[in-house]
This record gives structure tokens, sequence and C-alpha cells, in this order.
């Protein structure tokens, strides 16, 4: 029997996010907060530039999540993915909300 992929926190791949804003969408608790702005690409050969969204800011408020992985789930481009045994306690409230640079560093490499 394969044991399943233990649940810690939710990582984010920046590289990999194309600010669909699929997850900010679907999350049934709006615990996630996503910034972009769009930037023109000339590709060789191409007829004209193609506008593709660039991620700013990602952040999650651990407050409000409640761990259910639908963001984890609908992201198409697997940007967000189950980082086991994270500590990530905080004093205060506002220290439960971490952003792109701290979700990044939870990944997990295959």
């Amino acid at each position: 029997m394969t044991a399943l992929p233990r649940r810690g926190v939710i990582a984010l791949i920046p590289d990999d996010c194309t600010s669909c804003l699929i997850c900010v969408q679907e999350c049934p608790t709006w615990c996630i907060s996503l910034d972009s702005h769009t930037e023109q690409v000339a590709e060789p050969g191409a007829r004209r530039p193609r506008t593709v969204s660039v991620l700013d800011r990602f952040t999650i408020d651990f407050g409000l999540c409640m761990y259910c992985g639908i963001c984890v789930d609908v992201c198409p481009f697997d940007a967000l993915a189950w980082a086991p045994d994270v500590d990530y306690s905080a004093a205060s409230r506002p220290g439960l909300v971490q952003d792109t640079g701290t979700l990044a560093s939870w990944r997990i490499d295959d």
C-alpha cells in the first residue's frame, strides 16, 4: 500500500504561477491574496506580442486557512503544493500571513 503524502502547509512555486486567480476564487475562506501586473512578451516569429500576467505578490493567511487543499487541487499549473513538517508559529495574528518568499522557501524538490 502506498503512503499518502503528509499535509503540512501550502508551498508556492512562483515560477509556475500564471496569476490565473483560480485558487483565489475557489478558496472557501478567502485566505489567499494575489497581486499581479501584465506585460507584453514578444516571441520570435510571432506576428504580435503576447500579453501575460506576472506575479507580484502572493500571500496566504494561515489564521483563516482551513487546510482543505482546494487551492492545491484546482491549480492548473501545479504552482501550489503540500509541504510537510513546516513550523510557522507566530506571536501575533499578522505573523500568520505568509508572503511569496516564505511560501516559496517551503517548497520541497522532488
